[in-house]
């Protein structure tokens, strides 16, 4: 298939272009420290022979990064699963999803649609933000990772979102790939997981016929990721404190190395995925006629509830909005034990003696904290209720 040039900056490298690309990355000597570091016990010139026999970015996400997210799920995890039973396993899908995660969100995505016995894994949205070195834009794109721009201007976003959305449309109707895209810029960095206006916009910017159709030729399927235990927590509720303390604050790009880190390599309880029923047959019920903006606003509620309502809570998420409620109404309704509590209460103080500032407010920290375990029962409390 040959991929109009208007991508070429953004794409993921096809399989022509693979052979050149781990040439390159092989000789990079800061890859090789990495593949070191993440494949111990594989001798590198074994690494470069897999490598090098590898004929698809497919092909490579099978070889090394399929065991390693096994291996990582097995040593990190207690379990991660997806319930797909609301998607068809010969579609493909926009899976648009609340954020946790930098790295494994969509990385875990593309394990489980393995499992699945689905058709292929995932093409993967990332800001260029993350891209701190040659390497590693090369790597995620050998990854099937597609790049979208950050800090531009207002004349820019518009034509990158054009870009983008045109980029997409063609992921899933012309390569007949599945994508995973973040409802928002960034983490959710409290768990409060709203969808960004702006995302929604974009999705209808390419594509034929009206905005309706523009958005089904998408295959939107809100999805729900659920982790028992946030491995970043603690540099999230960091932050909160420096950003209260401090307005201007701004993030060190060492940072998001830290918390990629960190959130790979924590521990991480239970994941769960669970996508909702592909959109195409509620769009089918909007008029037609309705406005494109009431188009969006009416979409990202949908989005919301969807992802809201297909939430695996935990005792953690019951503990922690009885405990900020200051009462015990959950645990009366027996979703969780004194001990999950008291084991629960353990954590947070171990969570918040890693913060590393100057001065911790340690009330604020565990708000903090407790605040992101709470979220998300809040709002699957408020899309049941709205059903």
């Amino acid at each position: 298939m040959n991929t109009p040039t208007q991508f070429d900056d953004i794409r993921p490298f096809t399989s022509e272009e693979l052979p050149s690309v781990i040439d390159q990355l092989l000789n990079d000597e800061n890859f090789r420290n990495v593949i070191g570091l993440v494949f111990p016990k594989m001798p590198f010139e074994e690494f470069a022979a897999k490598a090098k026999q590898c004929k698809s970015p497919l092909d490579f996400q099978k070889a090394f990064c399929y065991p390693f997210l096994k291996d990582l799920a097995a040593k990190k995890t207690t379990g991660v699963t997806m319930d797909c039973s609301a998607i068809s396993k010969q579609g493909n899908y926009t899976f648009i999803s609340n954020h946790r995660d930098i790295v494994l969100d969509s990385a875990f995505l593309s394990m489980l649609l393995i499992d699945n016995d689905f058709g292929t894994t995932t093409e993967i949205a990332i800001g260029d933000n993350l891209l701190i070195y040659p390497w590693i834009e090369k790597l995620v794109r050998v990854n099937k990772s597609f790049i979208v721009h950050r800090g531009l201007t207002i004349r820019q976003q518009l034509s990158s979102s054009i870009q983008i959305s045109a980029y997409m449309h063609y992921a899933i109707q012309q390569k007949k790939e599945n994508i995973w895209i973040a409802q928002r810029q960034g983490r959710a960095k409290d768990s409060n997981d709203i969808t960004q206006r702006s995302i929604i916009k974009m999705f209808g910017m390419a594509g034929d016929g009206d905005l309706i159709s523009r958005l089904k030729q998408l295959n939107l399927a809100p999805t729900a990721i659920s982790y028992e235990y946030d491995p970043c927590d603690y540099l999230k509720a960091k932050e909160f404190q420096q950003k209260r303390d401090n307005p201007n604050h701004k993030k060190a790009p060492n940072d998001d190395l830290i918390n990629m880190n960190t959130g790979i390599f924590g521990w991480k309880g239970k994941v769960v995925y669970k996508p909702a029923q592909c959109l195409n047959q509620w769009l089918d019920t909007l008029d037609p006629s309705t406005p494109n903006n009431d188009i969006y606003g009416l979409l990202k509620d949908k989005i919301n509830l969807e992802i809201h309502k297909n939430y695996t809570l935990y005792p953690n998420n019951y503990v922690a909005v009885d405990l900020l409620s200051n009462n015990s109404y959950w645990a009366d309704q027996q979703k969780y034990t004194l001990q999950d509590k008291q084991n629960f209460e353990q954590y947070l103080s171990q969570r918040i003696s890693l913060v590393d500032l100057e001065n911790p407010d340690t009330e604020f920290l565990r708000q903090t904290i407790l605040a992101m375990y709470a979220n998300p029962l809040l709002n699957y409390i408020k899309a049941i209720s709205a059903q």
